[in-house]
């Protein structure tokens, strides 16, 4: 059951757009954040130009996974998708935290190679449903690619819809012209990099010294001070659980927020007489399950139980930045885009997450017991 105060919320806040499934078939400049597999195949349907519209498979999996998401996409993909390697679309980090926010030159050199222009409305999807696909349309979204969406329940949602798939190499034609962009000051703005003074270098893991600086106060006491939002799991962000990356302690940073990445999403089934038909990604059999978005008003519910009523009604007043983190930038996008879905506006994310900030032996590091 919703809250009064979510009630409340969903009927007198101004930014907050309580439907996330309805749009209209043709966007222009305003692509909605998130598409349906019957959304989608309309596009595809009314594509003129080989560069009207590219779907990209941004799959990417936890370190100790043996799962292969590039071999993966050999086997299946949706109709003329192409891959895109997050780990290799970014800049080095000096702690060589994977998959970090690219420069403007290696953004731009990526998007020709796989054949989008500017002008591209790009849609990515991956194969649990929604897992890292949030990532590569935060990273379109900070340069100013405002047309680009989300398949919801990715490869598995599409299978289940009845939809096409093949398998094989991708097929791209002639290299568009892509320059170099700007970080759009509109999308990014709650980002470290606009939250926060520029640095020279301006990447968003250079801001370390600012996080540090917001955990000196409380941030209940110091309305200057941003929310950080964990996407972690509850035993990692406790201490009580490893982290998936040898030698790195778990635990948080001080004044953090609990809020793993799952409770924006819930778990389907592709029905039995299609996961029976279909090629699967990782070849296993037996259930074939997958995440999708939950609705809108189960996200604000979810932020609610996380921030309380107070905190998440200053966030969605736009009064409080809030800054989402994870291991490594992945899943915080999961939370940003859930956040996106809610009309907040002053929220970010923190590049280099918990690998970055746990690695440096100054960090402050709390372990509830």
């Amino acid at each position: 059951m919703l809250t009064s105060f979510v009630r409340r919320t969903l009927s007198a806040t101004p930014k907050f757009r309580p439907s996330s499934r309805s749009y209209a078939t043709m966007f222009g400049d305003n692509c909605p954040l998130v598409l349906t597999p019957a959304q989608l195949q309309n596009l595809k349907a009314n594509q003129k130009g080989q560069e009207d519209l590219v779907v990209l498979d941004a799959s990417w999996h936890m370190p100790a996974s043996p799962r292969r998401p590039a071999e993966e996409f050999l086997r299946v993909h949706l109709p003329a998708a192409r891959y895109i390697n997050v780990d290799e679309v970014a800049s080095e980090h000096p702690l060589s935290v994977p998959h970090m926010l690219p420069d403007p030159a290696t953004f731009a050199s990526a998007c020709a190679r796989l054949g989008i222009s500017p002008t591209t409305h790009v849609v990515f999807y991956d194969t649990p449903g929604v897992f890292s696909s949030p990532r590569a349309l935060y990273m379109f979204r900070a340069f100013g690619h405002q047309r680009s969406s989300l398949l919801d329940g990715g490869l598995p949602g599409w299978q289940a819809h009845g939809d096409e798939t093949e398998a094989g190499e991708a097929k791209v034609g002639t290299e568009p012209t892509y320059p170099p962009p700007q970080l759009n000051t509109e999308v990014v703005k709650g980002s470290l990099l606009q939250l926060l003074p520029r640095k020279k270098d301006p990447h968003i893991w250079a801001d370390y010294d600012q996080i540090v600086a917001n955990y000196q106060t409380d941030p209940a006491k110091d309305p200057n001070a941003f929310y950080v939002l964990d996407a972690r799991a509850k035993g990692r962000f406790t201490g009580k659980d490893p982290e998936p990356r040898a030698g790195l302690s778990s635990g948080h940073m001080p004044y953090a927020v609990s809020l793993p990445f799952n409770a924006f999403l819930e778990t389907h089934t592709v029905p039995e007489h299609i996961a029976s038909k279909v090629v699967r990604p990782d070849g296993q059999t037996g259930p074939y399950t997958y995440t999708r978005l939950r609705s809108t008003q189960a996200i604000l519910a979810a932020l609610e139980e996380a921030l309380g009523p107070e905190r998440t009604r200053e966030v969605l007043q736009g009064k409080r930045w809030v800054v989402t983190s994870c291991g490594s930038g992945m899943t915080a996008s999961v939370l940003w885009l859930g956040l996106q879905l809610l009309g907040v506006q002053r929220v970010g994310l923190y590049d280099e997450s918990w690998t970055g900030f746990a690695a440096r032996p100054e960090s402050t590091i709390v372990k509830d017991e």
